[in-house]
């Protein structure tokens, strides 16, 4: 990413730019992601492309002032973090389904970031799990040598090992993906995001969603026309007309659209 790419990532999502690639402006930088950037699907619902490249991925969180899903947000952040001197590594996972088992192999994608001099010798490297294209996943970055609990806005996560050497990440009890260790290239997510877009068994072409945590500790989504507005004074629900949902998306995400998102059948 050129300097200008950079500086535009960093206003996008609200973020001064680090002096240096620690943990503290790491934490802030994914804090911000996660707020201003929304985990949507909309592309598959509007016919939009979705290229898993850099660039290309950069330019539609950057430009054109949309979110994505996991491997859209994940690998554009990527970008961001290694352009301002992280060490970034894609890590493929499975999500956990609702009655057990897991998803199909590159069913998500994360990110590990390894820093320097952070662990409590401030010596050597510690490496951290960072997703920003999860939903209620954490907001701020989780130790990835940590086994026990790690409270976060967004609950309370723990990393635990299986019997095949990957993490299965938790939150509050309840197991969120599993996680493999081995270092892959955007290019291995191809098949999964291909799925993701086509598959009558992927959830994201069963129904079009668009959501972030709001800066109140609560949660704004718009799940078809039904807008679902969390914080700390409870929960409101309620079903927009056609004349409100572009509004919506422009009030809540500003994302402008042209014309409402809708569910498209499959060839």
């Amino acid at each position: 990413m050129h300097t200008t790419d950079t500086d535009a990532y960093l206003e996008r999502i609200g973020a001064r730019r680090p002096v240096a690639p620690t943990l503290g402006a790491l934490r802030e930088l994914h804090l911000c992601h996660v707020t201003a950037v929304p985990f949507e699907n909309l592309s598959i619902h509007l016919g939009e492309e979705i290229v898993l490249e850099g660039a290309a991925l950069v330019d539609k969180v950057v430009r054109r002032v949309r979110g994505g899903f996991c491997y859209e947000l994940n690998g554009a952040f990527a970008e961001l973090l290694t352009a301002l001197g992280y060490r970034v590594s894609l890590l493929a996972g499975r999500v956990a389904g609702p009655e057990g088992g897991f998803g199909i192999p590159f069913d998500h994608l994360a990110l590990q970031v390894d820093i320097e001099g952070e662990g409590e010798s401030s010596e050597g490297t510690e490496s951290f799990l960072v997703d920003v294209g999860f939903g209620r996943n954490s907001q701020v970055p989780l130790r990835l040598a940590e086994r026990g609990e790690q409270t976060d806005p967004s609950g309370v996560f723990r990393l635990v090992e299986t019997q095949e050497g990957d993490l299965d990440v938790v939150r509050n009890g309840e197991v969120q993906y599993r996680l493999e260790r081995r270092p892959r290239e955007l290019a291995d997510f191809e098949g999964g995001s291909w799925w993701h877009r086509t598959s009558p068994q992927s959830p994201f072409t069963r129904s079009v969603l668009c959501s972030r945590p709001t800066g109140s500790g609560g949660r704004v989504t718009l799940a078809g026309r039904t807008l679902i507005v969390s914080g700390p004074g409870g929960r409101e629900e309620r079903t927009l007309t056609d004349q409100e949902v572009l509004p919506a998306y422009r009030e809540h995400f500003g994302i402008e659209l042209e014309r409402i998102p809708e569910v498209r059948p499959l060839a």
